[in-house]
């Protein structure tokens, strides 16, 4: 057939049952991306004689004889391959003053639908968007786009500090022309596809492959099981420190603990010859008894997960990890209170979502070293793991990002990295394995979910006398991340309160479903959900206003941040913003105008809730950055860290402009590439800021001083005269250019963080709520977060994560739930099925910042990426507590357990007096 692509005419051969995502993909045009399959994100949407579609939904041979547009030709014709256009279309210009993206996976979907609107469409974008997906941003900025409102500064003359100002993303263009290059974006001669065959039990000994039928299956190169995977075990949750986390993990495995676990891989000339040698696999399984319930898994008749020989005497082989601690004495606390509320909150499975799915390619490079591209955000990590597994030297591995599409902490695990390893190593060829959105849900990770007992004491005026918490987390299959989350879940909820009396008895339990991990919050959006709804209930029998509530009792400066220990600990108020985040919301909500209800059956109320969150993880977090001076005169930023939407690489071209006296656009950064630098522990626990900022602005004042000494030299002046301009160095009486000073020495900058102290930072999350009394329907009238992010560095990208961290919270507090059967198995297995929230679902957040320095951060900055999320659900229970008189103890508030709550006509929870 012939293929008519961006004004571009070739011949194309689409196979029996092809989709046109698929083929276009296959000609280069990479611009068309893979979310889902099944129409369900419109990542992949295309233009189909100048009507939007969704090309993973077209059969590739009804394109014939018609004119397609791809993201990349939406300015004018081109070719595959070629960068960002010189001149951009009207709508990839506005995306582009508006920053309307953050991981940009979404991007060239989302532009390709809004550019087809008319202007009665883009008045009612709640419509014309529903099939575009954006897990990142919250929608404002897209809607901005849309309406070309920018928020871009685009004077970068230098004459400004560049931090604290609205400067872009530096692959801005790149994102909005689709030629951002994300890990399978890059075509490798005689490359392999792999497909996995997953388990069909919860639990089950594998006693026989046979790989026969597969192996005839045209177009099969391999195919693996355990018998081929080392016998060494590691964990998928990577920390610092590897024995943070289980090594309960095989490649390969001959007992299955989960429906959806990996049994063999098949690795093949195409997807479909992989997939289609799956199915030809005979396996026989030795099935055996399974528990899906934590609590249930803790008896003693309990089938256990893992054969765990070396359990102390006394201890429960299902139990991955537990926290108890005291301080105080909790009963003597509680007997003292005026008041006491005890509940049991449940939070539920949440998938992150990512639009680009996890996904890897590994080949042998010309030196003889295993590469491997992911989708991670922890390359080193990996690296590290990689050469540990396979018993490689560190130097013989190089893992290796393009840009990420979303993580969430989703992508602080090694999931498709260790298995495409075992495939280049066993065929000697290039193979690339991605995984389906059916498989982000059976074979993924997902948030814990959680039940948290809670009881809290206090007396008549609001004084806490006692808090206690019961915490039972299912961290699944395996352990990644169990002791991390309980641990942290359990620190700040109730570290951020001052109270004598404190006790927590956390359980982290092993049970025979998909593996929970880290996710956004990490452990902390469940607690404070069963803690800030305690801490409502406690005002509202009080009679006390929850705003003021809080400020009686949370830490001040020079109060100790204690939750179950009094050891010393390396957290210190860098800076203290809480009490004008209450201020502000509060003042926000009260100075809008009094809600209207559409009729007496819409009950109207208010809530808000608050969360604190250490700036980095415990026990160390490293980053290694050089700057080098270029021959141009211009600067080279390395670092480790990855770009996956968290808006780092903008910072850290900030921060080292700022240090350098010059504007980020003269600093091209290398990140995400274990050549780059020596060491980085990864974007996860909200460190690209803090970490990697300050191992950025490390190396650049040291480069600094360097080219001030160098110019001093040639001038024969003292260095501390000699001023840093954009292109030269200022000295008595002229200048030295710095090309001049590149050709003549190499002049680089070296800097290392290693994550201690850390500081906090603070979020307060305030809504105004309808609810239908009836039919349970919520709708958001207002919301409004306040967050002190200390010296926020870029405004615009800062008020971004914190808008999309509210949505995605709003998603997991009303809609999003993955559901397991009785048989273990995952049913929610499509973003349709799931509900991802929409353009129409999500409400404009008001965005309102502290005005703090941090002491600890660099140039005063802290970090602000997981914390928006943790104070939404109980701020949204609070609200329709006030609204209905109804406790909400589970999330998410569906429209059915609203009802049921209204028309019981109960809080849900006990309130007692002693």
């Amino acid at each position: 057939m012939i293929l008519t692509v961006n004004g571009e005419v070739r011949e194309a051969a689409p196979r029996p049952g092809q989709c046109l995502r698929t083929l276009l993909r296959e000609h280069g045009w990479y611009g068309v991306k893979k979310g889902c399959d099944a129409g369900d994100c419109g990542a992949c949407t295309v233009h189909l004689d100048g009507e939007p579609v969704h090309s993973c939904l077209v059969p590739a041979f009804r394109a014939e004889g018609r004119a397609i547009t791809t993201i990349e030709g939406l300015a004018g014709s081109c070719r595959p391959g070629e960068g960002p256009p010189a001149v951009l279309h009207p709508m990839q210009e506005a995306f582009l003053a508006a920053q309307g993206f953050q991981c940009g996976f979404c991007t060239p979907g989302m532009i390709m639908t809004a550019a087809a609107l008319d202007q009665g469409q883009r008045r009612d974008l709640a419509t014309a968007l529903k099939g575009n997906l954006c897990r990142c941003t919250g929608y404002r900025a897209i809607g901005d786009a849309i309406a070309g409102i920018g928020h871009v500064d685009r004077d970068t003359d230098g004459a400004a500090d560049p931090c604290g100002r609205n400067l872009p993303a530096p692959a801005g263009a790149a994102v909005v022309s689709g030629t951002a290059r994300y890990t399978l974006d890059v075509p490798l001669e005689g490359m392999l596809h792999m497909k996995v065959l997953r388990s069909p039990h919860a639990h089950a000994r594998v006693l026989r492959i046979d790989r026969a039928a597969a192996l005839a299956v045209p177009g099969v190169v391999a195919v693996l099981t355990h018998d081929d995977a080392p016998a060494k075990r590691f964990s998928t949750g990577r920390h610092q420190d590897p024995l943070d986390d289980a090594r309960d993990t095989r490649v390969l495995d001959d007992v299955v603990r989960f429906v959806g676990q990996r049994v063999a891989a098949v690795v093949a000339l195409g997807e479909a010859a992989a997939e289609a040698g799956c199915a030809a696999l005979v396996v026989d399984y030795e099935v055996r008894p399974a528990v899906f319930d934590p609590r249930a898994a803790l008896m003693p008749e309990a089938p256990p997960v893992h054969a765990r020989p070396g359990v102390a005497a006394g201890t429960h082989p299902n139990l991955a990890a537990e926290v108890h601690g005291e301080i105080g004495d909790v009963a003597a606390g509680f007997s003292r209170a005026d008041l006491i509320h005890e509940g049991t909150y449940v939070s539920q499975r949440v998938q992150h979502a990512h639009l680009e799915t996890h996904a890897a390619i590994g080949w042998r490079d010309a030196a003889g070293r295993l590469v491997i591209r992911s989708s991670t955000q922890v390359p080193f990590l990996t690296r590290d793991a990689l050469a540990d597994l396979f018993d490689l030297a560190p130097e013989a591995v190089r893992v290796v990002c393009g840009r990420v599409g979303g993580g969430f902490g989703g992508k602080q695990e090694m999931l498709t990295e260790d298995l495409v390893a075992l495939a280049v190593l066993a065929t000697g060829r290039p193979v690339a394995w991605e995984t389906t959105r059916e498989e982000q849900f059976v074979g993924a990770t997902s948030r814990h979910a959680m039940r948290v007992g809670v009881k809290i004491g206090a007396l008549r005026d609001g004084t806490l006398t006692a808090i206690a918490l019961h915490v039972v987390s299912d961290t699944g299959a395996y352990g990644n991340h169990a002791g991390g989350v309980i641990h942290h879940g359990c620190n700040e909820v109730i570290g951020v309160y001052r109270c004598p009396n404190k006790r927590v008895d956390a359980y982290a339990v092993h049970t025979h479903t998909v593996p929970a991990g880290a996710f956004r919050g990490y452990g902390l959006s469940q607690t404070v959900f069963a803690v800030e709804s305690a801490m409502d209930e406690l005002a509202r029998g009080l009679g006390i206003d929850p705003f003021a509530m809080r400020r009686l009792n949370v830490v001040r400066p020079g109060d100790a941040m204690v939750s179950t220990s009094l050891a010393p600990h390396d957290v210190a108020y860098g800076s203290y913003g809480l009490d004008q985040c209450l201020d502000r919301v509060e003042e926000a909500l009260a100075a809008m105008p009094p809600a209207v209800p559409p009729s007496p059956d819409w009950l109207t109320g208010e809530g808000m809730a608050m969360a604190m969150i250490d700036t980095i993880p415990p026990r160390g977090h490293v980053a290694e950055a050089s700057v080098a001076l270029t021959p141009e005169g211009r600067y080279a930023l390395s670092v480790g860290t990855a770009e996956f939407g968290n808006g780092t690489t903008t910072v850290l071209g900030q921060i080292a402009a700022s240090a350098l006296g010059t504007t980020p656009d003269r600093i091209a950064i290398r990140q995400a590439d274990t050549d780059a630098v020596g060491h980085d522990t990864g974007a996860y626990g909200s460190t690209g800021i803090v970490v990697a900022g300050q191992a950025s602005l490390r190396a650049a004042t040291a480069l600094a001083e360097a080219i001030r000494a160098a110019a001093a030299a040639r001038a024969g002046v003292a260095a501390d005269v000699c001023r840093l301009g954009i292109d030269a160095v200022a000295v008595p009486g002229g200048a030295v250019a710095l090309a001049d000073l590149a050709r003549e020495s190499a002049l680089v900058g070296h800097g290392r963080a290693d994550g201690t102290p850390r500081s906090v930072a603070f979020n307060v999350q305030g809504f105004r709520v309808a609810v239908h009394r009836l039919s349970g329907e919520v709708r958001i009238l207002d919301s409004v977060q306040a967050a002190d992010a200390g010296r926020v560095m870029n405004p615009m990208q800062c008020r971004g994560q914190i808008e999309g961290g509210v949505a995605q919270a709003l998603g997991a507090a009303l809609y999003e739930d993955m559901r397991i059967d009785d048989a273990g198995a995952v049913t929610t297995r499509t973003l349709r099925d799931y509900h991802v929230p929409s353009f129409a679902d999500v409400p404009r957040t008001t965005v309102l910042f502290a005005d703090t320095h941090d002491g600890i951060g660099p140039l005063g900055a802290k970090s602000m990426s997981e914390s928006p999320f943790n104070p939404v659900a109980p701020a949204l229970a609070n609200a329709i507590r006030d609204a209905t008189g109804a406790r909400l103890t589970q999330t998410p508030f569906a429209p059915d357990r609203i009802f049921r709550a209204v028309m019981a006509g109960g809080s849900g929870s006990r309130a007692q007096r002693p």
